[in-house]
């Protein structure tokens, strides 16, 4: 390799990454908010029907997702899919939660602050 060559490499390493950022659309951050509410385990420690029906949900509305992103043709259609999924996820772990209050058992919740 010659100098030149060298000292662009060199310069690309030290770029920091967020000058590579790509700018996120809303419906997109609000749909990675839901995903981290997605719940890992059952409440309460049960697996019924409802925790199977609320896992396979997410797993479908994750591959619609991906679905809809690869037939987007522009923007507003990435927005609809984005925010679809995040409306979903967020309609899923609702009814979850609801369904499992009824019958005594409560969402585990962490309060911070006053």
């Amino acid at each position: 390799m010659n100098k030149n060559t060298m000292l662009a490499a060199l310069a690309l390493v030290a770029v920091p990454t967020t000058a590579f950022a790509l700018p996120v659309m809303y419906e997109e951050a609000v749909a990675h908010r839901e995903e981290a509410r997605i719940l890992r385990s059952p409440i309460g420690g049960i697996q019924n029907s409802r925790w199977f029906d609320y896992r396979t949900n997410v797993n479908e509305t994750r591959k619609e997702l991906a679905s809809d992103l690869r037939h987007a043709s522009d923007t507003e259609d990435k927005r609809d899919a984005w925010d679809e999924y995040g409306s979903e996820l967020r309609h899923e772990r609702i009814t979850y939660v609801e369904h499992m209050a009824k019958k005594g058992y409560r969402a585990p919740e962490v309060y911070v602050g006053d």
